[in-house]
């Protein structure tokens, strides 16, 4: 069958990473198709954590005030609690989200976007609504059944799941976003390292009006600890808001060697009434829903000219909220980059450093969400006797008494709720991403970096060479407040100098590049009346910062140069290394 269709990116699937994927190479002027076997999107909430640097490429690809519309406000997010129901007593409560006072000011300094709670069945259609609007083609109730590459594209082949009718797509590149079962990753040979399936989680959704239980404490997660409820790997119950207050997720482990869960109405009714603590409680049941806790990460995300991300190459529990973030970060990675060389700005070598870059921090996210299931344990032991008939109750009366043991237990209690800020405050986690690769030049003189606090908990901005520009609030066109995120990205490369640093300005007219800007900070535009810029650039007013399309420092130069020419030369050097081109014509 010849193609009747080209296109320069095909991408298979149109979850997060998908859309992602589709909305920033449209932004970038690039023919992108892309398809979907089911005849919408998500259709239920599975993601819903987005963090800060997720935000940040939402911000960048213009969907920021989308979201915000349809996300459970950060300061909804609220307290993680622990319960013995959502009627009964509380036990501890953790500040979760950044929105505790001891870290919010990190949160606020770090970023000028909040952190959201979005479900997936809402995020999805405004990422393909934009993509579409942006130009990409859209096919949905198409199959994909196969790939075939060659030296100069990918021939694929789809089939219309109503019709049965079969076509091929010719495509430069092949992006496989099809999820933790990715048939594009089994066909280009790209393998996954772990365990999948080493526990099962049942996920109920279902609507019921529990206002009156929560509205005075809002909060999207609430962990109930019981003995009726001790459900699986972590040992409690969950509900979890999706529409506050009247729409909700009650979640439980079961042991996978005795089948499937029951999901009778008889017996989801039972569990949900215990995890409320309601015996009357009425709820309409909407969907059921079985996942399993993966453990597993791809240490390859491409294999010539197709290229896999998101889910795809890094399967892990819900726990810390890293999935969708991640699987939206991978598209922003890779999309500048296959539209860079899609358009002739830059060599093919450079798409080599996708993986280089990513599959570190797949690997990390795993491990990170994996971990923090396991960090549940000491909070159990804390709730429970379990040589006890009731383990919670016995183990709840002993961390009330007033006895030594109780003294213990509450000390305890107090360091395993201190553990959980590493899932729930982890701050660094999501913004400390360090990319090594060929696109990023290292500051000779930068040494080994050192950390100040906490990297998992903290955030370390810097200027460094493969770490995101820091934020700092600024003064733009109008008096408007800006940030140094909004005065770079949007699909270009942007040299960021101070007013001493004329001759880097003229280096970049010099050059005249379609995707370079300069960017003079202290200008009207760019003012920084805070001095907050001055106080996180490290280096020298007339030195200069080369910042990708996606935000990640490239290169950078701690002082001024003598001449236009010279900073021309160093410029062009910097972008042929980073670009994998040569820029000698300039």
């Amino acid at each position: 069958m010849k193609p009747t269709e080209e296109t320069d990116v095909l991408i298979i699937g149109s979850g997060p990473m998908g859309a992602t994927t589709a909305l920033a190479l449209a932004r970038h002027g690039v023919r992108v198709q892309m398809v979907n076997r089911y005849n919408w999107t998500a259709n239920t909430p599975r993601a819903h954590i987005t963090n800060q640097r997720a935000v940040e490429v939402l911000r960048d690809l213009g969907v920021e005030e989308d979201a915000r519309r349809e996300a459970t406000p950060w300061e909804w997010m609220g307290d993680t609690l622990f319960t013995t129901s959502l009627a009964g007593p509380e036990i501890a409560r953790l500040r979760t989200w950044g929105t505790g006072d001891k870290r919010v000011g990190d949160y606020l300094q770090g970023s000028p976007c909040p952190m959201l709670d979005i479900p997936q069945d809402k995020m999805e259609p405004i990422l393909v609504k934009h993509a579409a609007a942006q130009g990409a083609v859209l096919s949905f109730n198409t199959e994909y059944l196969g790939h075939e590459q060659d030296a100069t594209g990918v021939t694929v082949s789809l089939r219309d799941v109503h019709t049965g009718l079969e076509r091929q797509v010719r495509a430069r590149y092949l992006v496989g976003a099809d999820g933790a079962r990715s048939k594009v990753m089994d066909d280009a040979g790209l393998k996954v390292e772990g365990q999948l399936a080493r526990a099962a989680t049942a996920y109920v959704l279902f609507r019921a009006d529990l206002t009156r239980y929560v509205a005075h404490r809002p909060s999207i997660l609430y962990w109930i600890v019981t003995s009726n409820a001790a459900f699986g790997e972590i040992g409690m119950g969950l509900l979890r808001a999706i529409d506050p207050w009247n729409k909700w997720i009650a979640g439980w482990g079961f042991d996978m060697e005795q089948g499937e869960p029951d999901f009778s109405p008889e017996e989801i009714l039972r569990k949900v009434r215990l995890l409320v603590g309601d015996p009357n409680l009425e709820i309409d049941i909407e969907t059921t829903s079985v996942w399993h806790v993966n453990q597993a990460h791809a240490p390859v995300y491409s294999k010539g000219r197709v290229f896999c991300g998101g889910d795809a190459v890094h399967r892990h529990p819900p726990s810390s909220g890293l999935g969708s973030n991640t699987c939206m970060q991978d598209a922003f990675n890779l999309a500048w980059k296959l539209a860079y060389v899609v358009k002739g700005h830059a060599g093919e070598k450079l798409l080599d450093s996708y993986t280089l870059e990513r599959a570190p921090v797949g690997e990390q996210i795993v491990k990170r969400a994996n971990q923090s299931r396991v960090d549940y344990g000491p909070l159990n032991q804390c709730f429970r006797d379990k040589e006890a008939p009731d383990p919670v109750a016995a183990g709840l009366a002993k961390l009330a008494a007033p006895g030594p043991e109780g003294v213990a237990r509450r000390e305890s209690l107090a360091k395993a709720l201190d553990l959980k800020n590493y899932e729930y405050n982890a701050q660094g986690v999501e913004l400390n991403q360090r990319c090594v690769s060929g696109a990023v030049i290292p500051d000779p003189q930068a040494g080994d970096e050192v950390w100040e606090r906490d990297p998992q908990l903290y955030l370390q901005a810097t200027t460094r060479p493969g770490a995101k520009i820091p934020h700092a609030w600024m003064i733009g066109a109008g008096g408007r407040r800006v940030s140094t995120l909004d005065l770079v990205g949007k699909a270009r490369f942007t040299l960021v100098t101070g007013i001493a640093g004329q001759a880097w300005v003229q280096a970049a007219k010099m050059l005249d590049l379609p995707y370079l800007d300069a960017l003079v900070i202290g200008t009207m535009g760019a003012q920084d009346v805070y001095c907050n810029w001055h106080a996180v650039r490290e280096i020298e007013e007339a030195g200069a910062l080369l910042v990708r399309p996606d935000g990640v420092v490239a290169w950078r130069q701690r002082t001024g140069v003598g001449d236009a020419d010279g900073a021309r030369r160093e410029l062009a050097k910097a972008l042929s290394t980073i670009l994998a081109t040569s820029l000698e014509r300039a």
